[in-house]
């Protein structure tokens, strides 16, 4: 099997070979903010780890360019630069040009393109019957045909091998002849040097009446490398099939209604911000967006995990891809489609495939310098064997041999089939990663701590009680002071303040000017004084309580730092918390708990799950140290939380994941994202990502023991070229299977017992 697999999936065909123009570049770039730009393009060409280091050197030679990353399942280059005054975009494709890869700006494929497929099915049912044929001549001159029929029987073996040599081989032909054109070297040079050498070898031998020849090696050789070829390109298609089902969910376009209300059809990438769209029963929606007018039952399993339906009125929030199952809505959009939470659902699965883990840069690094080694090692051998006895035909059969075998595929397919099978296991249970480097941070990990609000619990709090704790100022009633805490609360995304605004239905004061303190609560300065709404060390001035017991989540309104009214809620426990911690600590990983909220309410939910382990009233700096404290220890730390004041712990952990409730800084900050409700996605997470450890080092493990033992047989002369064709196609086909054992049914991970809520996922908020 061949790591060197050429494909086309993802391009888009410029016209002529044309790079794209700089305005193309430009319009077609991602915005990152601070003058950041990405730009993602579709190098088709890239085969194994000497391609991806040819591409990003050059890259990483250009001004302007702050990284660039070769993703090679996806068989694309994703590149930030700087968009500053003189830089041309432009460059960059041209830059890959240089190195002799095609360039063209990407698209997730819509359709899966079969073409190559079809073309390397051929090539190996023509190569198969050709060596069937070749074989059957051969089994009457190992009998002892005379010399007459065997030369025969030989130019009719040289008559089938030689067209099948150009239409079966021209696969790798191509791509040695591109790399050698462009002064460098890849695995197809050795394979191609092997097949043409066996061949005119064979020829030689003919044409001298010779007893033996290998055509039946040569193009039994080709025969193997194609079903190798085709069952790798296969794999990949399969690989990314999960995305391009998730970009069949999103429509080519959408219903427009305009301002004098006619309706007019749009490509989806022509949808703007506020746009309002017509969408039908039985229509997904093609960008993320919210109910304006009407009412029906809605599919969200894409988001939830969960297939019951659930009914969307105005002021719901929808996401791309959702069905609409009963009644027409008109909605409004809130995001363009490539910021739509199917966009960023695709982002995060190409993201998983692309990242360059410490054992994928083994194997690249090894990989590339292979392919000198096998041409010296060949070189040495023919030479060797050429002195020793004087026969350099045996030597150049030696030497072809020792091409066939040494071909590295194996130990080029070790890393990212795992890689791949274990991100799309995640993503069978709903969890997406985010960086394929995750996976192997979360094997190693021995401490796992968690955030309370949100992700212990299902961050979706209820008022349970209110109490005046101090004297309203002015004239201000109970009432009045709800509907200040109400209006202070619409604000922010975290639960509790979600739950407060919720539980006023009467109308608020509004406030010109609301800032959040992260990990401390709202402000607001207004006439009659400052209003704050937060936690008791925020709103209130010293010499107050800090916690009088209640084992219930508080939030304090105060005016001028005097305490007015505190708010109580209670919350549940996220499903299957209890069994996600009991599954953690049998692995040997100790769990804690990193909080904000008060001690009562924080020593509550840990005696609840048996966590002995947890600091409560912690400032978002507070939880980023003890982090930073545990792993100055020696500790590998999974960091699990969703607010805004748990993003700095997330990024300084050695690894993290967030909810797809969690807030956006809190998803970005995070390695790894699960949708569904339950827990026990972080213990399946962990226990995929130790499973995926333990079958790449067994991966390398057979790849390095089939070339201990292959090699020296192939030097030592006692390997022929058909056998060196059978024994490397094998260890590739063995690597290969070891890594499927990671498939299999993934668990059903835990919903939620009231059903899926109304939150949007991963999709942002108006």
């Amino acid at each position: 099997m061949s790591c060197c697999a050429p494909g086309t999936e993802g391009a888009i065909d410029a016209a002529g070979g044309a790079l794209p123009s700089a305005e193309e570049m430009r319009l077609a770039a991602r915005d990152l903010g601070e003058g950041l730009r990405q730009s993602d393009l579709s190098v088709p060409g890239v085969h194994c780890g000497a391609c991806i280091s040819t591409i990003e050197g050059a890259l990483s030679g250009l001004p302007s360019i702050e990284s660039a990353r070769v993703n090679l399942t996806a068989r694309r280059v994703s590149v930030r630069w700087r968009d500053v005054e003189g830089f041309d975009p432009q460059a960059i494709p041209a830059a890959i040009a240089s190195t002799g890869y095609t360039a063209h700006l990407f698209t997730v494929p819509i359709a899966a393109d079969d073409a190559l497929r079809n073309e390397l099915i051929r090539a190996v049912a023509v190569s198969g019957f050709a060596a069937m044929n070749i074989m059957l001549l051969s089994v009457s001159i190992w009998s002892g045909a005379e010399a007459s029929t065997r030369d025969l029987f030989h130019w009719i073996s040289a008559l089938i091998a030689g067209p099948v040599l150009i239409y079966a081989g021209r696969f790798f032909f191509r791509s040695a002849w591109g790399a050698l054109k462009h002064g460098r070297t890849n695995m197809d040079v050795p394979i191609s040097l092997a097949v043409t050498l066996s061949y005119f070898v064979s020829l030689w031998e003919t044409i001298h009446h010779g007893e033996h020849a290998w055509f039946d090696a040569t193009v039994t050789l080709l025969f193997f490398l194609l079903i190798g070829r085709t069952l790798d390109h296969v794999m990949r298609d399969r690989a990314r099939s999960a995305i391009t089902s998730l970009a069949r969910l999103s429509p080519r376009g959408a219903m427009v209604i305009k301002d004098d209300g006619a309706r007019e059809y749009r490509p989806v990438e022509e949808i703007a911000v506020g746009d309002r769209l017509s969408v039908a029963a039985g229509e997904r929606l093609a960008v993320d967006a919210r109910v304006v007018a009407g009412m029906s039952d809605v599919d969200r399993s894409l988001v939830s995990g969960e297939s019951a339906p659930v009914t969307a009125k105005p002021g719901s929030m929808l996401e791309a891809g959702v069905m609409n199952l009963t009644g027409a809505l008109v909605v409004e959009a809130v995001a363009v489609a490539r910021d739509s939470f199917l966009a960023e659902v695709i982002g995060l699965m190409e993201a998983a495939e692309g990242g360059r883990a410490r054992y994928r840069r083994i194997a690249d690094r090894a990989a590339s310098y292979y392919s000198p080694a096998v041409h010296l090692l060949a070189l040495a051998s023919f030479l060797g064997w050429g002195f020793a006895d004087g026969d350099w035909k045996h030597a150049m059969l030696v030497a072809v041999a020792v091409l066939i075998i040494t071909c590295p595929c194996a130990l080029g397919l070790a890393v990212p089939v795992v890689q791949v099978v274990a991100a799309g296991r995640l993503f069978a249970s709903g969890i997406m990663v985010k960086d394929g480097s995750a996976m192997e941070r979360l094997a190693e990990i021995d401490t796992a701590v968690f955030d309370k609000t949100g992700t212990l619990t299902m961050g979706a709090p209820r008022l349970i009680g209110r109490e005046a704790v101090g004297r309203r100022p002015g004239t201000l009633k109970g009432d009045q002071t709800f509907a200040v805490a109400s209006a202070l609360a619409a604000h922010s995304r975290h639960p509790l303040s979600a739950a407060l605004a919720a539980a006023h239905l009467g109308p608020v004061p509004q406030f010109e000017a609301v800032a959040e303190i992260p990990g401390s609560g709202l402000e607001a300065v207004t006439p009659e004084g400052t209003w704050r709404l937060g936690n008791r060390a925020f709103a209130c001035s010293g010499g107050e309580p800090a916690d009088d017991g209640i084992p219930a989540s508080e939030v304090v309104l105060s005016l001028d730092g005097v305490a007015i009214e505190t708010f109580r809620f209670e919350d549940r426990l996220r499903p299957a918390a209890r069994e996600t911690v009991t599954h953690l600590r049998k692995d040997g990983i100790e769990v804690g708990i990193l909080s904000g909220d008060r001690p009562a309410a924080v020593e509550r939910v840990a005696a609840q799950l048996g966590v002995s382990r947890w600091r409560a009233g912690l400032a978002p700096r507070d939880k980023t140290e003890a982090v930073k404290e545990s792993a100055a220890a020696g500790a590998k730390v999974l960091m699990v939380g969703d607010g805004i004041n748990d993003a700095p712990a997330l990024s300084a952990a050695h690894v993290s994941m967030a909810p797809a409730t969690a807030a956006d800084i809190g998803r970005q900050a995070a390695d790894l994202v699960f949708l569904r409700d339950g827990l026990d996605a972080v213990s399946f997470a962990v226990e995929t990502s130790k499973r995926a450890g333990s079958l790449i080092r067994q991966n390398f493990t057979l790849a390095i023991g089939y070339n201990v033992i292959a090699v020296p047989v192939a030097i030592l002369g006692h390997a022929t070229p058909l056998i060196a064709a059978v024994a490397m196609s094998t260890s590739s086909i063995i690597v290969v299977a070891n890594s499927l054992r990671l498939r299999g049914p993934a668990p059903v991970l835990r919903q939620d017992a009231a059903g899926p809520k109304p939150a949007s996922g991963l999709a942002r908020p108006a």
